[in-house]
């Protein structure tokens, strides 16, 4: 679970960085700033034109970073998997999707599957050799439609633009309280000058780094809610019945996923790669930063509560 929340952390803290660096190279917050005026809600405005910006460069490239950082083979609906193909977009016309999603697999020990892509016309579906492997045909099922709810529901522009708010506060206050510790140092410094122009480069990124993490659970629970909007769709475009299994699948599954980790660390010296868009994550303490809710909870409300 940890390395998942990493990857998550570090993907869009390494966007808003290199965003933030061509912004002071540039000089772009001064333009807009003297346009617009100054103030709080001037700055506010900034921030939220940068962050939101930052989260969809994310989301364009998020199909991109999938099928690079998991190594996904598309498959072709005329090659040897196209009966997968077939099954993914039976589905998917089910859910009422005119434009077909591209269907991957990528090799892992994780039963794992996820959806991405910048909108409902461009999207992909890709699942673990593991999950094929481990599953039978009704859980297989169960997940294809977890993952194509996730693309009819819009999860992915939802979620970039969640992410685009909490990024424009993390920006405000990283922002505000670099220039505060600025004044506070220029009162305190003999010479009046405070923190130099790079010195308040750095920190504003500190700032916005610690910011970005403690504003992390925001993000997460908006992900846990979704997970279960989309297991929801799963039971109305399948089954609710192949989307309980599935689940069940992924419990029985876990313990024998921890034992292969263990093995490739123990023979090769490394860890393995990092699942990071999981459609189970198992819980413990931190399930607040956990973008995914516990197995049991989710079996729960498809079986009428939580």
């Amino acid at each position: 679970m940890f390395r998942t929340i990493f990857l998550g952390l570090l993907v869009n803290i390494a966007i808003m960085a290199v965003l933030s660096l061509i912004i002071e190279v540039f000089g772009l917050n001064q333009i807009l700033y003297y346009y617009l005026g100054g103030g709080y809600p001037q700055l506010f405005a900034i921030c939220l034109f940068w962050g939101m910006g930052g989260a969809f460069i994310s989301l364009l490239l998020s199909k991109w970073m999938a099928k690079t950082f998991h190594g996904v083979e598309i498959l072709s609906p005329t090659g040897p998997q196209s009966a997968l193909v077939l099954r993914v977009h039976n589905i998917a016309k089910r859910a009422g999707m005119n434009t077909m999603p591209e269907v991957g697999v990528f090799r892992s020990h994780d039963v794992n599957a996820f959806a991405t892509g910048r909108s409902k016309d461009d999207s992909l579906v890709a699942l673990s050799t593991a999950l094929l492997e481990r599953m039978d045909n009704e859980e297989v099922d169960g997940v294809i439609g977890h993952e194509v709810a996730h693309i009819v529901n819009g999860d992915m522009v939802t979620m970039t633009i969640i992410q685009g708010v909490v990024n424009a506060f993390v920006m405000f206050f990283a922002y505000v309280v670099a220039e505060i510790i600025s004044n506070a140092t220029r009162r305190n410094d003999d010479n009046g000058r405070g923190l130099g122009g790079l010195a308040h480069y750095f920190l504003r990124q500190m700032l916005m780094t610690v910011f970005g993490i403690l504003a992390y659970p925001i993000v997460a629970w908006f992900s846990r809610a979704r997970e279960y909007r989309a297991d929801a769709g799963s039971a109305q475009f399948v089954s609710k019945n192949s989307m309980v299994k599935a689940l069940n699948a992924l419990k029985r599954a876990y313990p024998q996923i921890r034992q292969a980790h263990a093995q490739d660390e123990s023979v090769l010296g490394q860890r393995g790669h990092a699942p990071a868009l999981n459609i189970s994550n198992q819980m413990s303490w931190a399930e607040i930063m956990s973008t995914h809710p516990p197995l049991e909870k989710r079996i729960a409300a498809l079986n009428g509560g939580r």
